[in-house]
């Protein structure tokens, strides 16, 4: 079994939902050398996520933000932890809600997703820096 690992830093991204699912791709070519295996995508911070979703119309993206924005709104009274603005805990509240990775089948050198799936990444800061992800691609 053959393992390879990456760390890249996205670009800035404004707050919301954005495909990524080809700078993953491309930060990891070896993946082509792979018949059967898993590509895990791990993000390195606690105010972003990762999920994977529909691809094609962007206003699911849309939606998903406007979503969680509701299921977990700013100055909130009982938040404690608010020292870096009004979006610091909701933040670290939808990252743990969406989660900090995902892993993908890897079948004949490409990712062996739904015609209509892609790889998010979720940003729930207002001012977020680039964001860090651990790529890695591993299998036969």
């Amino acid at each position: 079994m053959d393992f390879y690992q990456k760390e890249i830093q996205l670009r800035s991204y404004a707050r919301g939902f954005h495909l990524i699912t080809d700078t993953v791709i491309d930060a990891i070519p070896e993946l082509r050398k792979i018949n059967t295996g898993f590509l895990q995508v791990f993000i390195k911070h606690t105010s972003a996520s990762l999920t994977i979703n529909e691809n094609a119309d962007p206003t699911v993206r849309t939606d998903f933000e406007s979503h969680i924005n509701t299921m977990v709104p700013e100055n909130a009274p009982y938040y404690v932890h608010n020292y870096e603005g009004a979006d610091d805990m909701p933040a670290h509240i939808k990252a743990s809600l969406m989660g900090a990775s995902v892993q993908v089948p890897i079948t004949q050198g490409r990712l062996n997703m739904g015609i209509w799936q892609g790889i998010y990444l979720c940003e729930h800061r207002n001012h977020a820096s680039g964001r860090k992800l651990v790529i890695t691609a591993y299998g036969q």
